[in-house]
């Protein structure tokens, strides 16, 4: 006969439930699952910043003084290794800030919370670039040392007294319908709109302290792709075949 004494007595344990067990073992899964998450989240966002603080960094183009190289809003990227580690060449394709007065007032429009909010922690990642009306983007013409003449009796640049074909250039665009003659101090380049009609570059700042020149120092690196719109993927050029029978200044 079953005892039910020994079902009901207060001092027997209750018996086990695997289910008690399966629970606390997906619990600890997720729990888990949710750390590796916020590992691997926090590494790459720690690893986007490194890289867009010390390497590569995202610009919008503000304007049309690069055409038809590169389009209004093109979005690009630009190596930041350039030029403290990897040294500038002419033909590069650069975005510095402004040197002083070559900008003037830049207006901003205002934005709605969340677009600012967006932007603000896109940009902390390189992603988007909100500040890229402070900045320009031109091609380098001359570097350091160089002697830049325009033009010739055939209407073309001499850099260091060699005469350049500028297949860059925008369509009928001339070398330039301003002429100068100028030495690219040290630690400075000369930089010219691919779209010279319509590119206030080192060209029109000879009055300001610069001299139209742009330091160093302001050089931002140097721009390698356009990411966006998809229709204009491709590598930028420097065009080296242009310049590689400059002789040294």
């Amino acid at each position: 006969m079953t005892n039910l004494g020994q079902y009901l007595s207060p001092n027997r344990k209750a018996p086990r439930h695997s289910g008690s067990k399966w629970s606390r073992f997906k619990k600890n899964i997720f729990v888990s699952f949710l750390i590796d998450l916020l590992v691997i989240v926090g590494s790459a966002l720690v690893l986007s910043l490194l890289i867009k603080t010390f390497l590569v960094r995202s610009f919008f183009v503000p304007s049309g003084s690069m055409l038809e190289t590169l389009q209004i809003d093109d979005r690009i990227l630009v190596n930041e290794l350039v030029p403290n580690v990897i040294p500038i060449e002419r033909g590069d394709v650069v975005v510095f800030k402004d040197p002083g007065g070559w900008l003037g007032e830049v207006s901003t429009q205002p934005q709605n919370p969340v677009t600012a909010v967006a932007d603000w922690f896109l940009s902390s990642f390189g992603l988007t670039a909100p500040d890229s009306s402070q900045h320009l983007v031109k091609r380098v013409i001359g570097i350091g040392g160089d002697h830049i003449v325009c033009c010739d009796a055939d209407g073309k640049l001499t850099i260091n007294g060699k005469a350049i074909n500028e297949p860059y250039l925008a369509k009928d665009a001339k070398p330039s319908d301003k002429t100068f003659d100028v030495v690219v101090p040290e630690g400075s380049i000369w930089v010219m709109g691919d779209n010279r009609p319509n590119s206030e570059d080192s060209r029109f700042h000879g009055d300001l302290p610069s001299k139209g020149f742009v330091g160093k120092q302001f050089i931002v690196g140097r721009a390698f792709f356009i990411t966006w719109p998809v229709a204009h993927w491709t590598w930028l050029d420097n065009f080296s075949d242009v310049f590689k029978d400059v002789p040294k200044p």
